[in-house]
């Protein structure tokens, strides 16, 4: 490994963070990069480069902050070999693979090639003329006063489902524990390939989720009856839309690729994060022998 790439979150304090990989690299022969604005706080002796260089160049990027940033790393590492390694910073990732102290220990696990990729599916959604990618989910969402999203949902070219809702998100597996999860959709395998759907306070008669094919074309058509929405794209508004407009979906597997280090499992994050609890009708002696078992 010859290269590291520096994803920094805007306003936490990556001081820590920042020096162990500088001294690590320092100790091993590899470069350390960071996008110019971002290490320009800190002071430190990364080199300065574009976004658009830090993925081309960069061997590995670590996204040092929270999911928001572990995202925006797999945006820049979109079209490029380099996997992401992301760290918590302060709060519990559910997309972080490890902790500060841990960061040595993990550099030298990769550079010896000591690790796993968990490839993830991205989305990429046309508006119109403009062209956006999602890692986690794109939604369409109501504009407060100018009434629901009513949307159809398209698939190879012909309606499948409508909805009235507050919002309907258009999901990627690990998506699927963000907004979706928050509207009442499943939990997915990030090792599935799939594209869930899910309406957000559905008004309609049909209310459930559909769960597609990577191979299926999608579209997100706002019918004659729909307000003007958000287009909302891994949880930022990207652009409004209005009746009568359609957001083109493709999924696209191998989007980027995530450093797993064998230390959780996508369940066991999945628990944690979400605070999963068990049914209170089941005795905790039985769950203890069923998970022993």
């Amino acid at each position: 490994m010859h290269t590291i790439g520096l994803v920094l979150h805007p306003q936490r304090d990556s001081a820590e963070a920042v020096d162990a990989i500088l001294g690590w690299a320092a100790g091993n022969g590899a470069q350390v990069l960071g996008v110019g604005d971002e290490i320009k706080r800190l002071n430190c002796a990364a080199t300065a480069v574009s976004a658009r260089e830090l993925g081309r160049r960069s061997d590995l990027l670590v996204s040092l902050g929270g999911d928001g940033t572990m995202l925006r790393a797999m945006r820049l590492a979109d079209g490029h070999p380099a996997p992401v390694l992301g760290v918590n910073l302060g709060k519990l990732g559910f997309l972080a693979e490890v902790d500060v102290p841990q960061l040595p220990a993990a550099l030298s696990a990769i550079d010896r090639k000591d690790f796993t990729v968990e490839p993830r599916l991205a989305i990429d959604a046309v508006i119109g003329s403009a062209a956006v990618t999602a890692f986690n989910d794109v939604a369409v969402v109501r504009v407060p006063g100018q009434g629901s999203a009513v949307v159809a949902v398209r698939v190879g070219g012909q309606s499948f489902v409508s909805y009235a809702a507050d919002a309907v998100i258009a999901a990627t597996p690990a998506g699927s524990t963000a907004y979706s999860f928050s509207a009442g959709g499943p939990i997915i395998s990030p090792s599935v390939e799939a594209l869930l759907i899910t309406p957000a306070s559905p008004h309609s008669a049909y209310n459930r989720g559909v769960v597609l094919s990577v191979t299926d074309s999608v579209t997100l058509q706002l019918l004659p009856t729909s307000g003007r929405v958000a287009v909302e794209v891994d949880g930022r508004v990207s652009c409004y839309a209005d009746a009568g407009q359609g957001i083109d979906l493709r999924a696209r597997p191998d989007g980027a690729r995530v450093v797993r280090l064998g230390q959780t499992t996508f369940y066991q994050r999945a628990r944690r994060k979400l605070r999963i609890t068990d049914s209170a009708e089941i005795p905790t002696p039985l769950l203890e022998t069923d998970l022993a078992e």
